[in-house]
């Protein structure tokens, strides 16, 4: 049987999937990244979008570029954010599909 197999592949892959959710557990985290996995914002534009106010976001980019779940790119004197992994975006997705409010009316 290849059960063996398959929770050795699983044990294999725990420390990322523990840094994702991990970086998805935190309310303004899970915030950010919900608008990252529409498009690529700099720092003024998620201030603006999820008016969290910039010393909070500071250090919640920070934990989202340590836990190596976003990627920046700098053009001149700002810094643009997105999301690593496609697989990511996919998990948002879900997330959204599962428990945004339009579709617990259908659940």
């Amino acid at each position: 049987m290849n059960t063996d197999l398959e929770i050795a592949s699983m044990h294999d892959s725990i420390d990322i999937v523990v840094t994702i959710l991990k970086s998805l557990a935190n309310t303004d985290r899970l915030l950010i990244l919900c608008h990252l996995a529409k498009q690529e914002l700099n720092v003024s534009q998620i201030e603006e979008m999820t008016q969290i106010n910039q010393p909070t976001l500071s250090q919640q980019l920070m934990m989202l570029r340590k836990s190596d779940v976003v990627s920046t790119r700098r053009d001149g004197k700002q810094i643009f954010y997105s999301i690593k992994d496609e697989k990511m975006v996919q998990l948002l997705n879900t997330l959204y599909q599962l428990y945004c409010p339009k579709n617990l009316i259908n659940a």
